[in-house]
């Protein structure tokens, strides 16, 4: 059950009062860190504005396969016409360059006995996002966020830049999947950074922008793609644009709730000292706010680890049920997508279109988390992209009908990912929420692992992977019911908070 609507009160209370919820006794419960810089004011927007930044170039690279790879006609290097047929005495194939001038299929040959190779590229590049989850995630939680995001950062840029030169398939793959590793970081610490610095109040509505950069970059990615066909040229232009994000090593401050966690109290209250004057908050105050919150989590700081997440019956349910849905977004969004890019049509309009849907699916799941809260808008929008995706087994087939109910399943999905992140945030204390968050994210990539070779399965039979997309996300959906609904209530900070 959510906890009551905060109540509105005078000037003078506000700063005691806007992050406020009720517990289970009808008590008052106020974060000190929300109490002492306001659940929102100019510090966090300019914050979250340049995090927010950082999921452009997140998109562009996990999408990006799209156009390094796209759907090539080709045919025997002794043949005129492009009939896309494999022969077992051809040993080079040339390429159709009406559209891309170049590919990494055209250019390594990736037809053919060597088809599978691409599946492979994009499934270690997940793969990459997984290591790079969990890496990251114990690392922001051992030694704060603000340096790892600063090293996924970089790292994103040296590999991203250099994979653009890269000379054979196993040099393209290798550097693709530090890469990932990268993406996987800034994915994993930019995000919990953002969840540690907003109140309660507008923690869904911040929650669930967050994902909006991503989809507005993901709609920009046919841009690059049609301005520049040849694949070099392409990954160097959604690698460079990170180096604006060397700038974050002057502009980000660490996670005050994180600093306070680790004990470090003094660098905690210098942070908040200047976010309540930006904010336009009194300062005379906040030392004694934040030592009862200090006092209360230094305690069990040095006990909380990965492990502790699957400590009691509790809270193993809990990160079990948030991991397998965190599976079901990344199986079926990056399956469904696959599954869409294969319905005939112009592959610009076609990415562009399935992209334009993820925007107004995240805008609504603003509103919906904050009527319907995180439980019951997670569950529907399982349930829409599930029968979605059922429907295509039994209506008659058509590029339209296929098209229409691959949009609604992948629009469900823009609901669900956005949801799933925003769950995570709240649901995992503050001493192990990365961790909790980097494994959630970890088992996604899993599903994203998998979901290419699912999709390549509609060309032996065309019900099996509509028929995977559709039972994962009603399995994920019921698993739900185990799951707190914590919309409105103060964000965890130590394991025994997390189980109530």
């Amino acid at each position: 059950m959510a906890s009551p609507e905060e109540k509105e009160f005078s000037v003078v209370d506000k700063l005691v009062s806007e992050n406020e919820t009720k517990d289970a006794e009808g008590l008052k419960v106020v974060d000190p860190m929300t109490k002492a810089i306001g659940a929102i004011g100019k510090w966090q927007i300019w914050i979250c504005f340049v995090v927010f930044l950082v999921k452009f170039p997140v998109a562009w690279h996990q999408m990006s396969i799209i156009f390094l790879a796209p759907p090539v006609n080709y045919t025997c290097s002794n043949n005129d016409e492009f009939d896309n047929k494999c022969l077992s005495n051809c040993t080079k194939y040339k390429f159709d360059h009406s559209v891309f001038s170049e590919t990494i299929i055209s250019q390594w040959d990736l037809v053919c006995d060597k088809a599978w190779l691409k599946n492979l590229t994009q499934t270690i590049f997940m793969l990459g996002i997984l290591v790079g989850n969990m890496i990251f995630g114990y690392l922001s939680d051992r030694f704060g966020r603000r340096i790892p995001f600063l090293g996924a950062v970089l790292l994103q840029l040296i590999a991203g830049v250099t994979t653009a030169y890269s000379v054979n398939w196993y040099m393209f793959t290798s550097l693709r999947f530090f890469l990932a590793v990268a993406t996987g970081g800034t994915m994993v610490t930019s995000f919990v950074l953002i969840m540690e610095l907003i109140g309660t109040k507008y923690r869904d509505t911040v929650g669930i922008l967050y994902q909006i950069p991503f989809n507005l970059g993901h709609l920009t990615l046919p841009l690059f793609g049609y301005f520049l066909r040849n694949w070099n040229t392409f990954q160097l232009a959604i690698s460079l644009p990170s180096i604006l994000f060397l700038s974050y090593y002057f502009l980000l401050p660490e996670s005050p709730r994180w600093l306070m966690t680790a004990g470090r109290v003094d660098d905690a209250l210098k942070i908040l000292k200047v976010a309540a004057k930006r904010n336009g908050r009194p300062t005379e105050n906040i030392d004694s706010s934040v030592q009862k919150m200090a006092v209360d989590v230094t305690s069990v700081h040095e006990q909380a680890s990965f492990l502790s997440l699957f400590r009691t019956p509790r809270l193993r349910a809990r990160t079990l049920a948030i991991c397998f849905n965190w599976f079901v977004c990344g199986f079926c969004f990056f399956g469904v997508s696959q599954y869409i890019g294969q319905v005939s049509g112009n592959i610009f309009s076609n990415v562009a279109i399935s992209a334009a849907i993820l925007v107004p699916g995240t805008i609504i799941s603003i509103y919906a988390n904050q009527l319907l809260g995180r439980k019951i808008t997670l569950m529907s929008s399982n349930c829409i992209t599930g029968l979605s995706c059922l429907l295509i087994i039994i209506v008659p087939t058509s590029t339209a009908s296929h098209l229409t109910l691959g949009c609604i399943g992948l629009w469900g999905m823009s609901i669900s990912f956005a949801t799933v992140y925003l769950y995570a945030g709240e649901l995992f204390p503050t001493v192990v929420r990365n961790s909790g968050v980097g494994l959630s994210s970890t088992v996604a990539r899993v599903g994203s692992m998998v979901a290419p070779f699912v999709a390549t399965l509609a060309h032996t039979s065309s019900w099996l992977p509509p028929l995977a997309f559709g039972v994962v996300p009603l399995i994920g959906s019921c698993l739900c019911v185990i799951l707190p609904d914590t919309r409105g209530k103060k964000l965890p900070d130590t394991l025994e908070e997390g189980e109530a």
